[in-house]
């Protein structure tokens, strides 16, 4: 079956079952091109919510597709491949996470959205990469367990006067991207601007221009009178960036900026799904419950 006949088939299903389809910006771009919806994670959930689609298809990681579940606990949520999980939301685990709070039992946790839901549901609120530092400004509690990324939370605890606990986690994507590369970059394009994710290092956000999310990159390049950006963030993000400014220039300083497990989702898979209606990702009721309620908080903070 060619690309053709594939869209064809997944266009017509989607219709009869009253399916949308989401991607991540960091999905195949056969993948972005299929989807109703192209966006962050958590955006694309709420996004999701507000429709009177009764079944979810994300393409994206299995977190993602927990936090749709969790926002729509009524619809359908398939994830096309089972292994597509985040490495680093894996490196934060409930049971620990409660044992820390033992730890330090005055202290809030705050939770990046690229957690379990079992996660969420132990945390006193949840972020995004957009908000992390506003979130844990809003609270009144002096000492923050940031979990599980500890670049964003590097990046937080240099702008607060809280004291930041930080969760040895990290993307390992985002943290393969060096001060070297980004220098090595400017050098080539003495004129770009620099523009990095909050997951990168400390000693890469040091040398942006702009630390952003992938849809604050895009609203970047949108606005600005700059022609060349260098981009630290994950490489799929350059099929929206084209799209989106496709006169512009796009250097991504270092080829390992390709997270394997975004890329296992394939088109051939968002048929099957649909035709199956399997797998399917769904929350326990009291996890979904308290993770809902760290969510909510976040949604509050303005």
């Amino acid at each position: 079956m060619n690309l053709n006949q594939l869209r064809r088939q997944i266009y017509q299903l989607k219709k009869e079952r009253n399916a949308i389809i989401l991607a991540h910006y960091y999905q195949r771009p056969e993948i972005q091109d299929a989807a109703d919806l192209v966006g962050d994670s958590f955006a694309l959930s709420l996004e999701a919510a507000q429709t009177d689609a009764e079944i979810i298809v994300f393409c994206g990681v299995r977190f993602m597709a927990e936090t749709a579940s969790i926002l729509s606990p009524d619809k359908i949520v398939l994830l096309p491949d089972l292994e597509a999980c985040c490495p680093m939301a894996e490196m934060a685990v409930a049971e620990d996470l409660v044992a820390l709070k033992e730890k330090h039992p005055h202290a809030a946790v705050v939770s990046y959205v690229n957690t379990s839901a079992a996660v969420k549901a132990e945390s006193d609120i949840c972020c995004t990469s957009a908000n992390a530092l506003q979130v844990v400004e809003s609270l009144p509690h002096q000492t923050i367990i940031f979990c599980p990324d500890r670049n964003m939370g590097r990046y937080v605890a240099a702008r607060t006067k809280k004291e930041v606990i930080l969760w040895d986690g990290y993307c390992a994507t985002h943290d393969h991207l060096t001060a070297e590369d980004i220098l090595a970059a400017k050098q080539r394009h003495p004129r770009a601007v620099v523009m990095v994710h909050p997951e990168c290092r400390p000693e890469v956000t040091e040398l942006a221009d702009y630390i952003l999310g992938t849809r604050g990159m895009l609203e970047l390049v949108s606005q600005s009178s700059a022609n060349a950006f260098i981009v630290g963030t994950e490489a799929g993000l350059s099929h929206a960036l084209y799209k989106a400014e496709p006169e512009k220039t796009y250097i991504f300083p270092s080829s390992r900026l390709i997270c394997p497990t975004m890329k296992l989702n394939a088109l051939e898979r968002v048929l099957e799904v649909l035709e199956t209606l399997e797998p399917r990702i769904t929350v326990p009721a009291d996890i979904q419950r308290r993770a809902r309620k760290a969510l909510d908080k976040m949604l509050a903070v303005r």
